[in-house]
């Protein structure tokens, strides 16, 4: 896990199988902003998957799509 603040929330876009983009922030609402901000810009990659995971807990906040 990460001890940054500035790096707390952690979203990462994975396409076709590989990790195509990944960024960090302090604000969990900047952070949740992005999530929805990227599936509409990257949601239609061949299997994207997008994750926000809070760095400092380990826990993720939200996925997409989500599973089943």
């Amino acid at each position: 896990m990460n001890s940054d603040p500035d790096e707390r929330f952690h979203l990462t876009l994975t396409a076709a199988g590989h990790r195509t983009m990944q960024g960090w922030w302090r604000s969990e609402t900047v952070a949740r902003r992005k999530f929805v901000a990227w599936i509409g810009s990257y949601g239609a990659l061949p299997n994207a998957r997008i994750t926000l995971v809070d760095e400092e807990t380990g826990i993720v906040l939200a996925t997409w799509p989500q599973e089943a």
